[in-house]
């Protein structure tokens, strides 16, 4: 891997991370507005080791152990730089079970975007497709099928991959949606620092776990995904702390980070088929998505300006 390739596919990393946690960071601010300062400082800065080292740093290397258990846990950390022909053999054998369960949870994850959570509506037939959100379960079922079936003609250990990926997204969705549910409840000024600061730390962990299985689009590598990853996350924190209201005026960035997200389980599950993807594809694909709905959101913020200049 050359040093463009890696500078490409860490900025990749960095951006894809940054603009799928946008929701995070905006639940951070809110919640942050009723702290105290010192639980303020402590979350922005011990959270911020937790968020990189003990949730970005230790899932995508717990992830690549799982799937490559011969590797033990040093050699799954330090595996993608490894010359070693056996240790190469064993990533290639296992890469696949690994990249059809990610891709499989990350297309239930944007589909379950499309039709059933609010959001704005950045293309034409996303209103219409919201509107018959029931067929969501239908959608995912007939893909589950599909995939499982095309593993079982391939490498049966595959659709057990993809088993894993669906039922990682529903407990995933399940402990999201709690802790979602909680938001109200964090903005009583009468709950304690540290309920809220346990709080916001379960929901950046179940935030996480989308950049994380993203970033196996990117590459296999574990410390180009927590080099990247970790970035991002030191980005979210930025924009915790400063002007939000200002990147709420962008209000189609996550329907950016959602197509992302689509494309890149597509490439993942495509490429644990032994489709030729190119590296560079991946971040090509999240700068030109991000970069189209961002443009798209510059020109509705202008619009509003114009219309209401106070």
């Amino acid at each position: 891997m050359d040093f463009i390739s890696i500078i490409v596919i860490i900025a990749g990393l960095c951006l894809f991370e940054t603009i799928s946690s946008i929701d995070n960071a905006i639940v951070n601010a809110e919640v942050l507005s009723t702290m105290g300062e010192r639980a303020r400082r402590w979350f922005l800065t011990y959270g911020l080791v937790a968020a990189v080292f003990l949730i970005r740093g230790l899932l995508p290397w717990l992830i690549v152990w799982f799937t490559t258990p011969s590797l033990g846990p040093a050699g799954a950390l330090t595996a993608s730089f490894s010359s070693d022909p056996a240790v190469l053999a064993a990533i290639g054998s296992s890469a696949p079970l690994l990249l059809i369960g990610g891709g499989t949870f990350l297309v239930f994850l944007f589909f379950h975007w499309l039709f059933l959570e609010e959001k704005q509506f950045g293309l034409r037939g996303e209103r219409y497709i919201q509107e018959k959100g029931v067929w969501f379960y239908a959608i995912v079922s007939v893909l589950l099928a599909l995939i499982v079936g095309l593993a079982l003609l391939s490498r049966p250990f595959m659709a057990f991959g993809a088993v894993v990926g669906s039922t990682a997204f529903f407990i995933v969705h399940g402990f999201r949606q709690n802790a979602e549910s909680q938001e109200k409840k964090l903005m009583d000024r009468n709950l304690s620092d540290i309920s809220k600061i346990f709080y916001l730390e379960v929901i950046d962990a179940t935030f996480s776990i989308d950049g994380v299985l993203g970033a196996f689009a990117f590459t296999l590598s574990v410390p180009l995904i927590i080099l990247g990853s970790g970035l991002g996350a030191v980005v979210v924190r930025e924009l915790t702390i400063g002007n939000m209201n200002r990147i709420r005026r962008y209000i189609y960035l996550k329907n950016g980070a959602m197509y992302s997200i689509l494309a890149l389980g597509t490439i993942m599950i495509l490429d644990s088929f032994g489709v030729g993807i190119p590296s560079y594809l991946s971040p090509l694909i999240t700068f030109g998505m991000v970069g189209y709905f961002l443009h798209k959101s510059i020109r509705v913020a202008r619009a509003l300006d114009r219309e209401c200049p106070d």
